[in-house]
């Protein structure tokens, strides 16, 4: 684990853990607002878990286990921590009587317990996660960019907001988001495996959203795993800023138009995962009984970090961390929380 700990030349946080805090209330503030104003979301309450024979987790890449219980006053059924909300959120629309460009967002937090730790992961996951209603015909991939370009100017508004508070911190970001797919990608470092992809288009664009995420390349390899039951691989992407402060590719937001009937069929065969079909969700999107949506989560830590030039999520989260980590980070000035 600690061998993939990158420890920045000459690190000196400008903010002490106390500044820092203050400073996270504020940029979380600003951005939350902004998000909602933006893009017509309306705040609810979200579960920390569901039932494991809703078929409403996220499986991430289908290989991440959740934290299970069994709940004694409901027959010993069993419950598992959520990965993330993405399905859950389109439920909610449905339930909530949503309508189209009306959406909800929550704040999201989970556990997963297989993630490797280094500067940007925890076991700890808090992030904004949203979800839009839009019409059948807005499953396009023109909808999908003018929903990226939404988001973006949050980000750059929030950049403005930080930089006038805290000076020392410059604006980095460029004027407009790059977009390429995963393809594309592939086609332009075609010797690169796909994170040094990531680094080497971020490094050079600064802001880019990588579309189409979840199926297999020409190479015969994915760019990256996606859950078959959510995202339309044709209309994904991520959001990925380049970071100076560790010299990489920063990925701050998962996001996508989500399936409709003929996309999960194909998807879920695809990934050998038909025997979803059986969960009461997908077969409400079978039966197209759920609305068509647009949805994605937004790491509140991640944000924070780049915003904040820490070097270490642990500097904005509080988490569990090895000792060997906390040891290395303390040497050189990173103040774990």
């Amino acid at each position: 684990m600690i061998e993939k700990l990158i420890i920045p030349r000459d690190y000196c946080p400008t903010l002490d853990i106390r500044e820092t805090e203050v400073a996270i209330k504020k940029l979380k503030d600003f951005f939350e607002r902004n998000l909602s104003e933006k893009l017509n979301l309306t705040r609810v309450s979200a579960p920390l878990f569901v039932k494991s024979d809703t078929g409403l987790n996220d499986n991430l890449n289908g290989v991440e286990k959740p934290i299970g219980f069994q709940i004694k006053n409901d027959n010993y059924s069993r419950a598992e921590i959520v990965h993330s909300l993405a399905k859950w959120k389109r439920m909610g629309l449905y339930r909530y009587g949503f309508k189209s460009n009306e959406g909800l967002y929550t704040d999201m937090n989970a556990i997963r317990t297989e993630e490797e730790f280094d500067n940007l992961h925890s076991i700890y996951v808090d992030q904004w996660d949203w979800e839009k209603v839009i019409k059948k015909e807005e499953r396009t991939e023109s909808k999908l960019k003018d929903i990226v370009q939404d988001i973006y100017s949050v980000f750059k508004e929030t950049e403005d907001y930080i930089s006038k508070i805290y000076p020392q911190f410059t604006k980095i970001l460029p004027e407009d988001i790059y977009f390429i797919t995963t393809q594309e990608l592939e086609d332009k470092y075609p010797k690169l495996s796909p994170k040094e992809r990531e680094h080497a288009i971020a490094r050079e664009k600064k802001a880019v959203f990588i579309m189409k995420i979840g199926d297999t390349l020409k190479s015969g390899i994915k760019h990256d795993g996606r859950s078959p039951d959510y995202d339309d691989w044709k209309l994904n992407g991520d959001i990925i800023f380049y970071y100076p402060v560790l010299d990489m590719a920063f990925e701050l937001s998962s996001m996508g138009i989500r399936v409709d009937a003929e996309a999960l069929k194909k998807q879920l065969e695809k990934s050998h995962c038909e025997n979803r079909l059986k969960f009461d969700f997908h077969q409400m999107v079978i039966d197209e009984k759920l609305p068509f949506t647009v949805g994605g989560g937004i790491g509140q830590s991640r944000i924070c970090m780049f915003f904040l030039r820490k070097a270490h999520i642990g500097e904005v989260q509080s988490s569990i961390w090895p000792n060997e980590m906390i040891e290395k980070c303390a040497e050189h000035k990173i103040a774990l929380l």
